[in-house]
C-alpha cells in the first residue's frame, strides 16, 4: 500500500473538513433576513451570463422595466449591469466568478441572472467550478425555492432545495487517489439543515400549505441524508398543525407522475443533489424546464434565475433571437414577490398564464416556426396592460 498517496488524500480531506468548520461559524453569524420596506433605494444586478442567457434575461429587465418604471423614476429600485459572466471571461480568468464580477453583485441586493455554461469533462474549456454554486456559497443563498402549477391536474408544488450543502457544495473538492480511484464528497451541518427546513416550514404556514414532504436517501446515505432527516424532523415537530411526511429520493420521482398520489404533496425540503432533479422533472408536468423560474434565497442577498441551461447550441446555430423567456419572467415575478412588489407579480404570473397556456395567440418554438424572444416579451407586455 502506498503511505504517500494515503497521506496525500488525508491532507486534502483535512483541507475539506477545515473549510467546513470555517463556513459553519460563518453561517451562524449572520443576522435575520434584509427587509426591503426600510430600504432607501433596491439595487436590481442584472446579468446575463452566456448562451441564449443575455437574451432571455435582457427580456425580463425589459419587463421589470415596465413594471416598476414609476418606482424607477422616484428612486426606489435601480438596475445595474453586470458584464463578466461569460464562459470565455471566466476561463480567462480561471475561475467561476472572477473577483471583479463578485464584488459588483455583492453591491446589489437582489440579482436576475441568466444561464452560465459549466465545463464538462473532455470538453475545451478548463475545470472550473459551476459559477451557480459558487454564487450560491459565495452570497450564501442557501434556499433554492421552485414553485411548480398545474390547477387542471391538481399540482400545486414548491420545492425547497438546500443550496449550499450536499453533494454540489464539494463538488470540486474531490481526491483522485490515483489512476484507480476517485473520491468525492457530500455534506450536512445542522445550522445548514435547520434554516432550510425552517424556510420551508414558514412558508407552508404562512401559505395556508398543509403538509411538508422530507425527500431523502437516508437508509443508503446513513450519515449525511440520516442527519438532513432528522433535524428536518425535529423542525417539523414545532408545526404541529402542519402534516409531515418523508420520502426517499427514487420512489418520489415515480410518485410525481402518479395521478392519484401526487395531488397530496405540497412542500418539499430536499438536499442539493435530490432537488435539481426532482425539480427538472416537475418542471414538465407545466411545459419544461423553459417555463420554470427559480429563486435563491439568503439573508442578506436573493438571485432570481431559470432553471435551465445556456443552451450554446442555438446560439452556435443561429437561434438565439428565437430563445424562450418563459423561465426568466417566471423567475422575474418571484423577483418581484420577494422585494415586496407582489401585486406586480400576480400581473406578470397571469399575463404569463394567458401566454403560455390559455390564449396562446402566439407561441415560441425556439425556431423561426414560432416569434422571436422579444415578439413574446411585447405580448406579455401588452397582455399585462390589459389586465
Amino acid at each position: 500500500m502506498n503511505k504517500e498517496l494515503i497521506k496525500h488524500a488525508l491532507d486534502q480531506f483535512e483541507k475539506v473538513i477545515l473549510e467546513q468548520l470555517k463556513r459553519i461559524e460563518s453561517i451562524n453569524g449572520v443576522e435575520d433576513f434584509i427587509d426591503y420596506g426600510v430600504l432607501d433605494k433596491i439595487v436590481i444586478g442584472v446579468c446575463g451570463g452566456d448562451g441564449i442567457g443575455p437574451i432571455i434575461t435582457e427580456e425580463a429587465k425589459r419587463i421589470l422595466e415596465f413594471l416598476l418604471i414609476d418606482e424607477e423614476k422616484e428612486g426606489k429600485v435601480c438596475f445595474k449591469t453586470i458584464d463578466g459572466l461569460t464562459i470565455e471571461n471566466r476561463a480567462n480568468a480561471g475561475k467561476a466568478i472572477p473577483e471583479e464580477v463578485l464584488t459588483e453583485l455583492k453591491s446589489c441586493q437582489v440579482i436576475l441572472k441568466g444561464p452560465t455554461t459549466t465545463p464538462e469533462a473532455g470538453d475545451r474549456w478548463p475545470n472550473i467550478e459551476s459559477a451557480n454554486v459558487v454564487m450560491r456559497k459565495e452570497l450564501d443563498l442557501f434556499a433554492n425555492v421552485r414553485p411548480v402549477k398545474v390547477p387542471i391536474e391538481g399540482i400545486d408544488w414548491t420545492f425547497f432545495r438546500e443550496n449550499t450543502e450536499g453533494a454540489y457544495a464539494l463538488g470540486s473538492k474531490g481526491i483522485h487517489v490515483n489512476d484507480d480511484l476517485a473520491i468525492d464528497f457530500t455534506v450536512a451541518t445542522t445550522e445548514g439543515t435547520r434554516r432550510i427546513a425552517r424556510l420551508a416550514y414558514e412558508f407552508a404556514k404562512k401559505n395556508n400549505k398543509n403538509k411538508v414532504s422530507i425527500i431523502t436517501k437516508a437508509n443508503v446515505i446513513k450519515t449525511t441524508d440520516g442527519k438532513f432527516l432528522n433535524i428536518c424532523k425535529e423542525i417539523g415537530k414545532e408545526y404541529p398543525q402542519i402534516d409531515t411526511d418523508h420520502w426517499y429520493i427514487d420512489i418520489t420521482t415515480a410518485k410525481l407522475i402518479d395521478k392519484k398520489r401526487r395531488k397530496d404533496f405540497r412542500v418539499f425540503i430536499l438536499p442539493n443533489l435530490y432537488g435539481d432533479i426532482l425539480t427538472d422533472e416537475a418542471a414538465e408536468f407545466q411545459g419544461g424546464v423553459g417555463t420554470a423560474g427559480s429563486a435563491n434565497i439568503g439573508k442578506r442577498y436573493a438571485m432570481f434565475e431559470a432553471i435551465h441551461g445556456s443552451a450554446p447550441r442555438m446560439i452556435k446555430e443561429g437561434r438565439g433571437k428565437y430563445a424562450d423567456p418563459c423561465s426568466m419572467l417566471r423567475a422575474a415575478g418571484m423577483l418581484l414577490s420577494h422585494i415586496g412588489y407582489k401585486e406586480k407579480a400576480d400581473q406578470l404570473d397571469k399575463a404569463l398564464d394567458i401566454c403560455m397556456f390559455s390564449e396562446k395567440r402566439i407561441a415560441i418554438t425556439g425556431r423561426d416556426t414560432g416569434c422571436t424572444c422579444r415578439e413574446f416579451g411585447d405580448y406579455v407586455m401588452e397582455t399585462i396592460q390589459k389586465l
